[in-house]
């Protein structure tokens, strides 16, 4: 069985004193792949050298809504160059926080605008931060003209409705962790109403940790414990499950 951990963030601190070992755990736990996001000035270069020291460990690299502040002038440059590196597979993660509030809403619609340009015009998949802002990530994305990229509505935790909305743009839905948890109504509505042609999974570690781990360090070997809740929830075996998550995350990313 072979899994794909779609959204990481394997170079954050918390795994400093043990990474190869989480490295190893996700590769015994059947991960076969992961996509590690860099989404700032510092998560960028650490996320480019996972890539290059791993054959299965590819890169998104992008700049987050949080830190749509601190962009300045050459940084969408910056993005630019590294995007043409092979084992850059998309740009993010992008989007809007509005939970946060570390930057301005204006500062952060004109980063994310920008971003999608910048996809559109390299012709590269996108992965979408949304966080309390479900109607204007929406909006952006249609007015960009998003759609002609697609990509990835990374951790989705909007309803039904939006999660049309974005299918309509040509977005995969990805799950991670809050589908295991016993309370969480609306992402279980919403994996169940997914096509399986557009459902991929994610663990986001190290948060968003799936239960029984709940309220510790999530880390990639976890997604087999989403991959089982989704499989549960699609009524499919976990196998076929893993096979076509597995399959659409390559088909997405364009990894060959």
């Amino acid at each position: 069985m072979q899994l794909f951990d779609t959204h990481t963030h394997l170079d954050a601190p918390q795994f400093d004193e043990d990474r190869e070992q989480v490295i190893s755990r996700a590769r015994e736990a059947g991960v076969s792949k992961m996509i590690n996001i860099g989404f700032n000035r510092e998560t960028i270069p650490t996320t480019m050298k996972l890539a290059e020291t791993y054959d299965y460990i590819y890169a998104a690299v992008g700049w987050h809504p949080q830190d749509a502040i601190d962009m300045k002038e050459g940084d969408l440059e910056w993005i630019a160059s590294l995007c043409s590196h092979p084992k850059v597979v998309a740009i993010g993660e992008i989007g809007l926080d509005y939970y946060w509030d570390t930057s301005p809403k204006d500062v952060q619609h004109d980063v994310f605008r920008k971003q999608i340009g910048l996809a559109r015009e390299l012709k590269m998949p996108i992965c979408i931060h949304n966080r309390d802002a479900h109607e204007d990530v929406v909006r952006i994305l249609r007015e960009e003209k998003a759609n002609e990229v697609g990509g990835v509505m990374h951790s989705f935790s909007g309803s039904w409705e939006t999660a049309k909305m974005c299918l309509d743009l040509g977005f995969h839905l990805s799950f991670g962790g809050p589908v295991t948890f016993k309370n969480a109504r609306v992402p279980k509505e919403v994996l169940a109403n997914t096509p399986l042609d557009r459902l991929l999974i994610e663990t986001d570690s190290p948060y968003l940790t799936p239960h029984p781990f709940r309220g510790k360090r999530n880390e990639s070997a976890h997604v087999r414990l989403v991959a089982e809740a989704a499989a549960e929830i699609k009524g499919i075996d976990l196998q076929e499950l893993a096979q076509i998550t597995y399959a659409n995350a390559m088909e997405r990313f364009g990894i060959v």
